[in-house]
């Protein structure tokens, strides 16, 4: 009972010495810290690194609270020394958030990077607009094309595998990086918030092998690419002209123009409509399956 007193009394005396100004702001400034360090790292290798560090500090406090005396020992020396670990570990990481903050400006700087919800849905509105419209051109004249539209999931280290681009959307852009003579045509466009962020970007490939042999590289790319993420990804075949889109794993393939703005805009947007984007997607890949089986092989 004396412990548990013993807490409480600490508890009351913090709660006493709370100064509600200064000490609000130190919370709110460690809280922005520790969101934009997640927000930088998430979707990285880097992230598996800080689990790592966070799996080992349980084991430490375990190994501890059981008295083991030469793996407290060891574990101690480690975290002795985290500090100088970390700056070692994590330098390109921490460049990276000096750049970002050394050229963002006062301006453009909001508390938590909270995004106007109109804005917002107007850029990605009129990003989808112009990327259908891009590739009805590219359908028509069949011109291959792999475009991600990033999600929750980030896609930074894929989008370092190409050049930043980070422009405004145009259906003339999105033409012009697929163009055939175009020094970025053969990888993937990285859309981000409405923005084209990054061009000729490598995808990883599915290793499914229960796929359609004749599934071309780009189909393929853009499978793996949505296994690995919530990524929604679209392809336009170079060989017949028809889009597919990939989410979850799972390639629809002869997607309509009007449905795929549909589904980029339930996605993007994530839509409450009665009927989900992804159910429309099941749909639509239930509908190909009968009689365009065998032209969607050519894909």
């Amino acid at each position: 009972m004396e412990v548990i007193s013993g807490y409480f009394d600490k508890l009351a005396g913090a709660i006493m010495s709370f100064n509600f100004v200064s000490d609000l702001l130190d919370i709110l400034l460690v809280a922005i810290v520790i969101y934009e360090g997640i927000k930088l790292l998430r979707g990285s290798r880097t992230f598996q690194l800080i689990k790592g560090i966070a799996f080992l500090a349980v084991i430490y406090l375990l190994v501890k609270v059981c008295q083991m005396e030469a793996s407290e020992y060891l574990l101690s020396v480690l975290f002795e020394n985290g500090l100088i670990i970390l700056v070692v570990l994590f330098s390109p990481e921490l460049r990276k958030i000096l750049e970002r903050f050394g050229k963002q400006s006062l301006k453009g700087f909001s508390l938590f990077n909270l995004k106007n919800n109109v804005d917002y849905e107007k850029t990605v509105n009129n990003t989808v607009n112009d990327f259908c419209k891009a590739s009805a051109d590219m359908s028509e004249s069949k011109t291959g094309a792999l475009v991600v539209f990033e999600r929750a999931d980030s896609l930074q280290e894929i989008a370092e595998t190409g050049t930043i681009v980070d422009a405004q959307s145009s259906s003339e852009l999105f033409n012009g990086l697929f163009f055939k003579n175009s020094a970025l045509h053969d990888g993937a466009v990285i859309v981000r918030e409405g923005r084209i962020y990054a061009a000729g970007c490598i995808l990883p490939l599915t290793q499914n092998n229960s796929l359609d042999s004749e599934l071309g590289t780009r189909h393929r790319a853009a499978i793996g690419m949505s296994e690995q993420g919530d990524a929604i990804v679209v392809v336009v075949s170079e060989e017949t002209g028809k889009i597919s889109v990939a989410k979850n794993g799972s390639l629809s393939r002869d997607v309509a123009h009007g449905e795929l703005r549909e589904i980029l805009l339930g996605e993007l947007l994530e839509s409450n409509d009665k009927v989900k984007p992804s159910e429309k997607i099941k749909k639509i890949k239930k509908s190909k399956k009968g009689g365009d089986k065998n032209e969607n092989k050519k894909a």
